[in-house]
């Protein structure tokens, strides 16, 4: 069964809703209130004002160690980097490399607990920013810097949880599974309200052979949306490959009721009822499947063996009449498949049961000459 859904991304989108409490020194009135100008009336002109006022303060060499001018400083650039994706402000090339060193600098001053605030707003748009950069490489499918996007954007703001769920994403497109499964692990502890992080996870734990976590991760997805049709497809495909057929049964109903028209999945939950010897249910349902497509060889096989099956539980005409059914659906698909061994064996067993020695002959000289190649 193949089957799956994006992980759906957004943006962090916190500009301005840190609360800044802006100094109102005469010093820096002008930079202040032209960034006040820009809270009320999101022009991009308040924004190159305040930073060409606060440029022209930080002019004299001595400023540069002006903590309070640094952190203005550091507020109107990096929200000029987020606010202006564009550049229609002109400024240099090397402006948010210059925006992000100021920044990292600035962490580092043992004072700079004093504008908490004013640094929180200033690596929120830069992880803004790190972010979109990693939308875009999204869209071109490149996840390697991408995810060196997100990576950057989750050291400015470690709290916001989606950024785990990104760097697991891309880790698990670029084949990091056990990376992606750490971030994934953490996402899921701390926002289990997410079904796209919840089916995401359940394939990550799925893919490093985890299925008992891929199953919780599954049966808490369900347990906040029982009717998701990707996560119980996800706990049916578990179980199915495990072979654990008494617990995909009560799956099955649901399970149909969505994908009648599958036949990749029509066939799952016949081969289940057949291994649960539901004999009806697992007819009907093969006979679902090859009505779906008449050329698969599986199904055709199948219903062969389940005839045959039937033939030795019943006695009489009964017994006759699914032999001759086996017969006929062995014969259909050894059509399809003519040098399937397995195929072969069974079609020389029904011939034998039938007295029919010419065919079992004939069958056995076949299976000599294949396993001699």
């Amino acid at each position: 069964m193949k089957y799956g859904r994006k992980i759906i991304l957004s943006v962090l989108l916190v500009l301005f809703t840190t609360p800044l409490a802006f100094c109102q020194s005469e010093l820096l009135k002008g930079v202040v209130n032209n960034l006040a100008y820009y809270k009320q009336r999101k022009e991009l002109k308040f924004l190159t004002n305040a930073k060409k006022s606060i440029d022209s303060l930080l002019k004299i060499a001595t400023d540069t160690s002006d903590l309070e001018k640094n952190v203005y400083r550091a507020v109107i650039y990096s929200a000029i980097v987020y606010v202006d994706s564009t550049n229609k402000s002109g400024q240099p090339e090397n402006f948010f490399r210059q925006t992000v060193r100021q920044v990292d600098v600035l962490n580092t001053r043992k004072k700079i607990f004093k504008y908490q605030p004013e640094m929180d707003f200033a690596r929120e748009c830069l992880a803004n920013v790190y972010i979109r950069k990693g939308f875009a490489y999204m869209r071109v499918s490149d996840y390697t810097n991408a995810g060196d996007m997100f990576i950057k954007a989750h050291r400015y703001v470690p709290a916001f949880k989606p950024l785990n769920a990104y760097i697991a994403y891309t880790n698990n497109k670029l084949g990091n599974v056990t990376t992606a499964e750490k971030y994934y692990d953490s996402v899921v502890k701390t926002d289990s309200t997410r079904i796209d992080y919840i089916e995401a996870a359940s394939s990550v734990y799925k893919a490093v052979g985890d299925t008992a976590k891929a199953l919780e991760m599954i049966k808490r997805g369900l347990k906040l949306n029982p009717n998701d049709k990707f996560l119980l497809l996800d706990e049916a495909q578990i179980y199915n490959n495990n072979k654990d057929y008494k617990s995909l049964a009560p799956l099955l109903p649901a399970l149909l009721d969505y994908n009648i028209n599958n036949p990749d999945i029509v066939f799952v939950a016949a081969n289940c009822y057949d291994h649960l010897k539901q004999y009806d249910k697992a007819e009907n349902l093969y006979l679902r499947v090859i009505d779906l497509n008449s050329a698969a060889f599986d199904p055709i096989f199948n219903l062969g063996l389940l005839y045959l099956k039937k033939s030795v539980l019943a006695k009489g005409d009964e017994a006759n009449k699914n032999l001759a059914y086996a017969q006929q659906w062995i014969e259909k698909a050894n059509e399809i498949s003519p040098n399937d061994t397995n195929c072969l064996e069974v079609l020389k067993m029904v011939y034998a049961k039938t007295g029919n020695t010419d065919q079992t002959e004939k069958i056995n000289n076949k299976l000599k000459q294949l396993t001699n190649q």
